[in-house]
Protein backbone atom coordinates (compact mmCIF):
# COMPACT_ATOMS: atom_id res chain seq x y z
CA UNK A 1 0.00 0.00 0.00
CA UNK A 2 1.06 3.24 -1.07
CA UNK A 3 1.81 5.70 1.81
CA UNK A 4 0.42 9.22 0.66
CA UNK A 5 1.14 11.42 3.62
CA UNK A 6 4.99 10.82 2.61
CA UNK A 7 5.02 13.90 -0.20
CA UNK A 8 2.82 15.74 1.58
CA UNK A 9 5.48 15.65 4.83
CA UNK A 10 8.17 16.32 2.41
CA UNK A 11 6.55 19.38 1.25
CA UNK A 12 5.64 20.41 4.40
CA UNK A 13 9.10 20.02 6.31
CA UNK A 14 10.80 22.10 2.90
CA UNK A 15 8.15 24.77 3.28
CA UNK A 16 9.08 25.12 7.16
CA UNK A 17 12.30 24.98 7.07
CA UNK A 18 12.25 27.63 4.38
CA UNK A 19 9.77 29.98 6.24
CA UNK A 20 11.02 29.29 9.84
CA UNK A 21 13.83 31.41 9.82
CA UNK A 22 11.39 34.37 8.36
CA UNK A 23 8.69 33.87 10.86
CA UNK A 24 11.37 34.03 13.89
CA UNK A 25 13.23 36.91 12.22
CA UNK A 26 9.66 39.68 12.09
CA UNK A 27 8.65 37.63 15.40
CA UNK A 28 11.96 39.57 16.88
CA UNK A 29 12.38 42.63 14.98
CA UNK A 30 8.99 43.15 15.66
CA UNK A 31 9.36 43.10 19.30
CA UNK A 32 12.67 45.22 19.01
CA UNK A 33 10.64 47.58 17.42
CA UNK A 34 8.41 48.43 20.19
CA UNK A 35 11.65 48.43 22.46
CA UNK A 36 13.34 50.92 20.13
CA UNK A 37 10.14 52.91 20.03
CA UNK A 38 10.21 53.31 24.23
CA UNK A 39 13.69 53.95 24.27
CA UNK A 40 13.71 56.84 21.66
CA UNK A 41 10.82 58.13 24.00
CA UNK A 42 12.99 58.10 26.85
CA UNK A 43 15.31 59.19 24.85
CA UNK A 44 13.50 62.74 24.05
CA UNK A 45 12.13 62.81 27.62
CA UNK A 46 15.46 62.67 28.91
CA UNK A 47 16.75 65.53 26.39
CA UNK A 48 14.04 68.02 27.51
CA UNK A 49 13.05 67.56 31.17
CA UNK A 50 14.67 70.33 32.67
CA UNK A 51 16.22 68.38 35.76
CA UNK A 52 17.65 65.65 33.29
CA UNK A 53 18.44 67.29 29.84
CA UNK A 54 22.01 68.32 31.17
CA UNK A 55 22.25 64.95 33.07
CA UNK A 56 21.79 63.35 29.85
CA UNK A 57 23.94 64.79 27.21
CA UNK A 58 27.11 65.20 29.18
CA UNK A 59 26.15 61.33 30.19
CA UNK A 60 26.43 60.78 25.75
CA UNK A 61 29.03 62.94 25.73
CA UNK A 62 31.26 61.69 28.21
CA UNK A 63 34.77 61.54 26.97
CA UNK A 64 36.54 57.84 27.21
CA UNK A 65 40.34 57.27 27.22
CA UNK A 66 41.22 53.61 25.93
CA UNK A 67 45.55 53.24 26.21
CA UNK A 68 47.09 50.17 24.98
CA UNK A 69 50.80 50.50 24.98
CA UNK A 70 51.54 52.79 22.50
CA UNK A 71 47.97 52.73 20.82
CA UNK A 72 45.04 54.82 22.33
CA UNK A 73 41.40 55.39 21.66
CA UNK A 74 39.86 58.76 22.78
CA UNK A 75 36.34 59.39 22.04
CA UNK A 76 32.93 60.11 23.65
CA UNK A 77 31.07 57.50 25.18
CA UNK A 78 28.25 58.18 21.60
CA UNK A 79 31.07 57.45 19.49
CA UNK A 80 32.00 54.47 21.03
CA UNK A 81 28.47 53.32 20.86
CA UNK A 82 28.02 54.42 16.80
CA UNK A 83 31.63 52.80 15.68
CA UNK A 84 31.78 49.94 18.43
CA UNK A 85 28.72 48.48 18.97
CA UNK A 86 26.89 49.22 15.68
CA UNK A 87 30.13 47.70 14.40
CA UNK A 88 28.36 44.34 15.74
CA UNK A 89 24.96 45.32 14.03
CA UNK A 90 26.13 45.82 10.97
CA UNK A 91 28.21 42.17 11.31
CA UNK A 92 24.71 40.77 11.92
CA UNK A 93 23.70 42.94 8.70
CA UNK A 94 25.88 41.62 6.78
CA UNK A 95 25.50 37.52 7.70
CA UNK A 96 21.87 38.61 6.77
CA UNK A 97 22.72 39.87 3.20
CA UNK A 98 24.80 36.91 2.83
CA UNK A 99 22.30 34.48 3.81
CA UNK A 100 20.11 35.89 1.39
CA UNK A 101 22.40 35.58 -1.81
CA UNK A 102 22.83 32.14 -0.66
CA UNK A 103 19.54 30.46 -0.08
CA UNK A 104 17.00 33.72 -0.03
CA UNK A 105 15.31 36.08 -1.78
CA UNK A 106 18.44 36.97 -3.41
CA UNK A 107 19.69 33.83 -4.43
CA UNK A 108 18.35 34.03 -7.94
CA UNK A 109 17.83 36.62 -10.61
CA UNK A 110 14.16 35.69 -10.50
CA UNK A 111 13.84 35.74 -6.98
CA UNK A 112 15.65 38.98 -6.43
CA UNK A 113 14.91 41.24 -9.03
CA UNK A 114 11.90 43.01 -7.31
CA UNK A 115 12.96 43.72 -4.44
CA UNK A 116 16.16 45.08 -6.22
CA UNK A 117 14.62 47.08 -8.46
CA UNK A 118 12.86 48.26 -5.53
CA UNK A 119 15.29 49.19 -3.50
CA UNK A 120 17.21 50.77 -6.44
CA UNK A 121 14.13 53.47 -6.28
CA UNK A 122 13.61 53.72 -3.25
CA UNK A 123 17.44 54.89 -2.65
CA UNK A 124 17.64 56.78 -5.74
CA UNK A 125 14.43 59.09 -5.59
CA UNK A 126 14.59 59.78 -1.83
CA UNK A 127 18.77 61.15 -2.73
CA UNK A 128 17.08 63.29 -5.63
CA UNK A 129 14.29 65.04 -3.44
CA UNK A 130 16.97 65.68 -0.37
CA UNK A 131 19.28 67.32 -2.99
CA UNK A 132 16.64 69.12 -5.18
CA UNK A 133 16.02 71.06 -1.45
CA UNK A 134 19.36 71.56 -0.61
CA UNK A 135 21.99 71.80 -3.84
CA UNK A 136 24.71 74.53 -3.50
CA UNK A 137 24.43 74.42 0.83
CA UNK A 138 26.74 73.42 3.17
CA UNK A 139 23.54 70.72 4.05
CA UNK A 140 23.88 68.96 0.88
CA UNK A 141 26.00 66.13 2.45
CA UNK A 142 22.77 64.62 4.24
CA UNK A 143 21.77 63.75 0.93
CA UNK A 144 22.05 59.78 2.49
CA UNK A 145 20.43 60.52 5.04
CA UNK A 146 16.46 59.60 3.52
CA UNK A 147 17.72 56.32 1.58
CA UNK A 148 17.78 54.04 4.02
CA UNK A 149 15.07 51.75 5.78
CA UNK A 150 14.73 50.24 9.31
CA UNK A 151 14.16 47.01 9.62
CA UNK A 152 13.17 46.42 12.84
CA UNK A 153 10.66 49.43 12.95
CA UNK A 154 9.20 48.67 9.21
CA UNK A 155 8.88 44.94 10.26
CA UNK A 156 7.09 45.85 13.56
CA UNK A 157 4.20 47.77 11.64
CA UNK A 158 3.62 44.74 9.48
CA UNK A 159 3.38 42.74 13.02
CA UNK A 160 0.78 44.97 14.19
CA UNK A 161 -1.30 44.56 11.22
CA UNK A 162 -1.63 40.81 12.29
CA UNK A 163 -2.54 38.17 10.36
CA UNK A 164 -4.36 40.08 7.52
CA UNK A 165 -0.70 40.62 6.34
CA UNK A 166 0.36 37.84 3.91
CA UNK A 167 4.07 36.04 3.97
CA UNK A 168 4.86 37.20 0.88
CA UNK A 169 4.82 41.28 1.66
CA UNK A 170 6.93 40.09 4.55
CA UNK A 171 9.40 38.23 2.83
CA UNK A 172 9.58 41.63 0.00
CA UNK A 173 9.94 44.20 2.80
CA UNK A 174 12.55 42.21 3.71
CA UNK A 175 14.55 41.50 0.93
CA UNK A 176 13.51 45.08 -0.31
CA UNK A 177 15.37 46.45 3.32
CA UNK A 178 18.36 44.43 3.05
CA UNK A 179 19.12 45.16 -0.05
CA UNK A 180 18.61 49.07 1.21
CA UNK A 181 21.10 48.39 4.02
CA UNK A 182 23.52 47.34 1.19
CA UNK A 183 23.02 50.21 -0.64
CA UNK A 184 23.56 52.18 2.92
CA UNK A 185 26.80 50.59 3.48
CA UNK A 186 28.26 51.19 0.17
CA UNK A 187 27.30 54.50 0.70
CA UNK A 188 28.92 54.97 4.08
CA UNK A 189 32.13 53.22 2.53
CA UNK A 190 32.22 55.37 -0.64
CA UNK A 191 31.14 58.62 0.33
CA UNK A 192 31.22 59.29 4.20
CA UNK A 193 34.69 57.81 4.65
CA UNK A 194 37.46 60.99 5.53
CA UNK A 195 41.05 61.08 5.04
CA UNK A 196 42.70 57.16 4.90
CA UNK A 197 45.17 56.12 7.12
CA UNK A 198 47.09 53.79 4.46
CA UNK A 199 49.35 51.71 6.85
CA UNK A 200 46.25 50.88 9.60
CA UNK A 201 44.38 49.97 6.55
CA UNK A 202 47.41 47.59 5.40
CA UNK A 203 47.43 46.55 8.78
CA UNK A 204 43.30 45.25 8.48
CA UNK A 205 43.91 43.97 4.97
CA UNK A 206 46.25 41.34 6.68
CA UNK A 207 44.52 40.62 9.71
CA UNK A 208 41.41 40.14 7.01
CA UNK A 209 43.32 37.94 4.81
CA UNK A 210 44.12 35.77 8.48
CA UNK A 211 40.95 35.01 8.52
CA UNK A 212 40.45 34.20 5.03
CA UNK A 213 43.28 31.67 4.90
CA UNK A 214 42.13 30.18 8.15
CA UNK A 215 38.35 29.64 6.45
CA UNK A 216 39.69 28.30 3.42
CA UNK A 217 41.46 25.93 5.47
CA UNK A 218 38.47 24.73 7.68
CA UNK A 219 39.99 25.95 10.84
CA UNK A 220 37.37 26.98 13.10
CA UNK A 221 37.97 28.99 16.31
CA UNK A 222 35.85 31.13 17.88
CA UNK A 223 38.76 32.95 19.75
CA UNK A 224 40.90 33.47 17.36
CA UNK A 225 38.34 35.18 14.89
CA UNK A 226 36.76 37.13 17.58
CA UNK A 227 40.79 38.62 18.81
CA UNK A 228 41.34 39.15 14.22
CA UNK A 229 37.93 40.79 14.08
CA UNK A 230 38.82 42.93 16.74
CA UNK A 231 42.07 44.36 15.48
CA UNK A 232 40.48 44.91 12.24
CA UNK A 233 37.78 46.90 13.76
CA UNK A 234 40.58 48.67 15.64
CA UNK A 235 42.62 49.07 12.32
CA UNK A 236 39.41 50.11 10.40
CA UNK A 237 38.80 52.85 13.17
CA UNK A 238 42.20 54.61 13.18
CA UNK A 239 42.54 54.11 9.44
CA UNK A 240 39.37 56.69 8.54
CA UNK A 241 37.35 53.97 6.71
CA UNK A 242 34.29 53.97 9.31
CA UNK A 243 34.84 51.16 11.38
CA UNK A 244 31.26 49.75 11.11
CA UNK A 245 32.32 48.50 7.59
CA UNK A 246 34.51 46.42 8.91
CA UNK A 247 31.69 44.22 10.67
CA UNK A 248 30.13 44.02 7.22
CA UNK A 249 33.61 42.46 5.69
CA UNK A 250 33.64 40.16 8.56
CA UNK A 251 30.64 38.92 7.65
CA UNK A 252 31.15 38.11 4.30
CA UNK A 253 34.48 36.14 5.62
CA UNK A 254 32.45 34.28 7.96
CA UNK A 255 31.79 30.77 7.08
CA UNK A 256 28.72 29.36 5.61
CA UNK A 257 28.92 25.98 6.22
CA UNK A 258 30.30 23.93 9.09
CA UNK A 259 33.44 21.98 8.67
CA UNK A 260 33.03 18.63 6.49
CA UNK A 261 29.68 19.73 6.27
CA UNK A 262 28.25 19.33 2.65
CA UNK A 263 28.85 22.58 0.96
CA UNK A 264 25.98 22.24 -1.62
CA UNK A 265 23.02 25.00 -1.60
CA UNK A 266 19.89 23.78 -0.49
CA UNK A 267 17.41 26.03 1.17
CA UNK A 268 15.88 23.13 3.18
CA UNK A 269 19.32 22.77 5.22
CA UNK A 270 20.53 25.19 7.95
CA UNK A 271 23.60 26.93 7.64
CA UNK A 272 26.49 27.85 9.70
CA UNK A 273 25.42 31.30 9.27
CA UNK A 274 22.05 30.67 11.09
CA UNK A 275 23.40 29.32 14.10
CA UNK A 276 25.25 32.94 14.27
CA UNK A 277 22.18 34.81 13.55
CA UNK A 278 20.14 33.01 15.50
CA UNK A 279 22.90 33.69 18.26
CA UNK A 280 23.64 37.08 17.71
CA UNK A 281 20.04 38.32 16.83
CA UNK A 282 18.53 38.49 20.29
CA UNK A 283 21.60 40.66 21.75
CA UNK A 284 21.59 42.90 18.96
CA UNK A 285 17.55 43.55 18.80
CA UNK A 286 17.27 43.80 22.58
CA UNK A 287 20.52 45.50 23.44
CA UNK A 288 22.83 47.02 21.23
CA UNK A 289 19.93 48.50 19.05
CA UNK A 290 17.88 50.18 22.11
CA UNK A 291 21.49 51.37 23.28
CA UNK A 292 22.14 53.43 20.13
CA UNK A 293 18.14 54.53 20.06
CA UNK A 294 19.05 56.19 23.33
CA UNK A 295 22.51 57.80 22.65
CA UNK A 296 21.52 59.13 18.96
CA UNK A 297 17.58 59.75 19.28
CA UNK A 298 17.66 62.58 22.32
CA UNK A 299 16.43 66.19 20.86
CA UNK A 300 16.17 69.31 22.76
CA UNK A 301 13.04 70.95 21.25
CA UNK A 302 12.30 73.20 24.11
CA UNK A 303 14.71 75.89 23.69
CA UNK A 304 14.43 75.69 20.05
CA UNK A 305 11.31 77.07 17.24
CA UNK A 306 10.38 73.69 16.16
CA UNK A 307 8.44 74.96 13.36
CA UNK A 308 10.92 76.61 11.54
CA UNK A 309 13.44 73.26 11.96
CA UNK A 310 10.43 71.15 10.38
CA UNK A 311 10.41 73.95 7.68
CA UNK A 312 13.97 73.90 7.25
CA UNK A 313 15.36 72.49 3.67
CA UNK A 314 17.35 69.73 5.80
CA UNK A 315 14.37 68.44 7.58
CA UNK A 316 11.74 68.76 4.60
CA UNK A 317 14.52 66.96 2.67
CA UNK A 318 14.35 63.91 4.97
CA UNK A 319 10.91 63.81 5.32
CA UNK A 320 9.54 64.44 1.52
CA UNK A 321 12.71 62.28 0.85
CA UNK A 322 11.07 59.16 3.31
CA UNK A 323 7.15 59.89 2.54
CA UNK A 324 7.33 60.53 -0.66
CA UNK A 325 10.60 59.79 -2.42
CA UNK A 326 10.26 56.07 -1.38
CA UNK A 327 7.04 55.25 -2.22
CA UNK A 328 7.03 56.98 -5.54
CA UNK A 329 10.88 55.62 -6.33
CA UNK A 330 9.45 51.96 -5.32
CA UNK A 331 6.61 52.49 -7.22
CA UNK A 332 7.98 53.27 -10.58
CA UNK A 333 11.26 51.32 -10.36
CA UNK A 334 8.92 48.04 -9.95
CA UNK A 335 6.17 49.18 -12.36
CA UNK A 336 8.05 49.96 -14.99
CA UNK A 337 10.29 46.73 -15.41
CA UNK A 338 7.29 44.82 -15.02
CA UNK A 339 5.89 46.30 -17.64
CA UNK A 340 8.62 45.37 -19.64
CA UNK A 341 8.44 41.52 -18.69
CA UNK A 342 12.18 41.78 -16.53
CA UNK A 343 10.17 41.23 -13.18
CA UNK A 344 6.74 40.41 -11.81
CA UNK A 345 4.91 41.21 -8.79
CA UNK A 346 5.20 38.75 -5.87
CA UNK A 347 2.29 36.19 -5.99
CA UNK A 348 -0.90 37.65 -4.29
CA UNK A 349 0.34 41.27 -4.46
CA UNK A 350 -1.10 43.78 -6.16
CA UNK A 351 0.07 47.69 -6.97
CA UNK A 352 -1.62 49.34 -3.94
CA UNK A 353 0.46 46.73 -1.25
CA UNK A 354 3.70 47.59 -3.36
CA UNK A 355 2.69 51.33 -2.63
CA UNK A 356 1.80 50.83 0.36
CA UNK A 357 5.28 48.56 1.70
CA UNK A 358 6.90 51.86 -0.02
CA UNK A 359 5.06 53.95 2.73
CA UNK A 360 6.38 51.36 5.45
CA UNK A 361 10.18 51.52 3.55
CA UNK A 362 10.40 55.39 4.65
CA UNK A 363 10.70 54.29 8.27
CA UNK A 364 14.44 55.10 8.53
CA UNK A 365 14.85 55.45 12.23
CA UNK A 366 18.09 53.47 12.77
CA UNK A 367 20.39 53.66 9.22
CA UNK A 368 19.09 57.49 8.63
CA UNK A 369 20.24 58.63 12.51
CA UNK A 370 23.94 56.71 11.85
CA UNK A 371 23.67 58.02 8.36
CA UNK A 372 23.30 61.47 9.97
CA UNK A 373 25.83 61.45 12.59
CA UNK A 374 27.99 60.43 9.28
CA UNK A 375 27.01 63.20 7.41
CA UNK A 376 26.95 66.52 9.68
CA UNK A 377 29.70 67.98 12.20
CA UNK A 378 27.37 71.11 12.86
CA UNK A 379 24.79 70.43 15.68
CA UNK A 380 22.43 72.68 14.07
CA UNK A 381 22.18 70.47 10.90
CA UNK A 382 22.22 68.00 12.84
CA UNK A 383 19.27 68.05 14.89
CA UNK A 384 16.89 69.50 12.03
CA UNK A 385 18.05 65.93 10.11
CA UNK A 386 16.95 64.08 13.46
CA UNK A 387 13.80 66.01 13.33
CA UNK A 388 12.92 65.24 10.10
CA UNK A 389 14.07 61.74 10.96
CA UNK A 390 11.72 61.15 13.79
CA UNK A 391 8.52 62.76 11.87
CA UNK A 392 8.96 61.21 8.94
CA UNK A 393 9.40 57.26 10.44
CA UNK A 394 5.83 58.09 12.08
CA UNK A 395 4.16 59.50 9.50
CA UNK A 396 5.17 56.96 6.70
CA UNK A 397 4.55 54.07 9.30
CA UNK A 398 0.64 55.76 9.64
CA UNK A 399 0.38 55.95 6.27
CA UNK A 400 1.68 52.32 5.03
CA UNK A 401 -0.24 50.70 7.77
CA UNK A 402 -3.33 52.61 7.06
CA UNK A 403 -3.51 51.78 3.12
CA UNK A 404 -2.38 47.98 4.19
CA UNK A 405 -5.24 47.75 6.30
CA UNK A 406 -7.79 49.31 4.11
CA UNK A 407 -6.85 47.65 1.45
CA UNK A 408 -7.40 44.21 3.08
CA UNK A 409 -11.00 45.40 4.76
CA UNK A 410 -11.74 46.47 0.94
CA UNK A 411 -10.73 42.93 -0.56
CA UNK A 412 -13.02 41.17 2.55
CA UNK A 413 -16.00 43.16 1.48
CA UNK A 414 -15.55 42.03 -2.27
Amino acid sequence: MIDKSKPSNIVRKTIDAVSSPIHTFVKLEASSAILLFFMAVIAMICANTHFISDVYFKFINLPIHLNVGNLSLNKTLLLFVNDGLMAIFFYLVGLEIKREILVGELSTPKKASFSIFAAIGGMIFPALVFIFLNSNTPARNGWGIPMATDIAFALGVLALLGKNIPAVLKVFLLALAIVDDLGAISIIALFYTKEIAANYLGFAGISLFLLFLLNFAGFRNLVIGIVLGFITWFCFLKSGVHATLAGVILAFLTPAHSVGSDKSIDETKPLLLDNYIHSMHPWVAFLILPIFAFFNAGVNVISVDISSIVLSPVSLGVILGLIAGKPIGIFIFTYFPTKLGWTSLPENTTWIHVISIGFVAGIGFTMSLFINSLAYNQPELAIQAKIGILLASVIAAILGSSLLWLSFIKNKHK
